[in-house]
């Protein structure tokens, strides 16, 4: 079974927010809900699933990994891989955010070869945003990054 790994960047405001990427290439441009995913990607076992998450944070957004203690979001299972995901605390501004790219035949059967971003946009959500977003097999991680981080209650917490 294949194995991605990835980093699923919060922020604290009024709220617990995610970044995520609205990802690229033809088939996802008209689509929205599940159309979004954490930064993320494959990895071999020359690899350590760590090394991969920062490695593909970095292919997939052209900016470097912030600088944080990486918590770990356990696995998820989905679209036939593994899927191995950490939460980092960080703030970064999507205008600064330019993707990396892939090459496919396009449209299909041309012959011909065009490039794609790996993903089209990054943008921050609440939680309850990025659930109806989110791929639905990644959305595991966001429910437990919520369990880690509770909305506050009425008064404080």
């Amino acid at each position: 079974m294949k194995r991605s790994a990835g980093i699923l960047l919060f922020r604290r405001t009024d709220q617990l927010e995610v970044l995520l990427g609205h990802m690229g290439g033809p088939f996802w441009a008209r689509k929205d809900a599940g159309a979004w995913s954490v930064p993320k990607g494959e990895y071999t076992e020359d690899e350590t699933p760590e090394d991969a998450a920062r490695r593909e944070f970095t292919e997939e957004l052209g900016l470097p990994v912030p600088a944080g203690e990486l918590i770990p979001l356990g696995e998820a299972k989905g679209s036939g891989k593994v899927i191995t995901v950490w939460a980092l605390e960080g703030d970064l501004d999507p205008e600064t955010v330019t993707p990396g790219t892939f090459e496919m035949e396009w449209p299909p059967k041309s012959g011909q070869k065009k490039e794609f971003p790996e993903v089209d946009r990054v943008q921050w959500f609440s939680v309850e945003e990025a659930s109806a977003k989110i791929v639905s097999a990644q959305r595991p991680f966001l429910e437990r990054l919520t369990a880690r981080w509770p909305r506050p209650t009425p008064g404080g917490r």
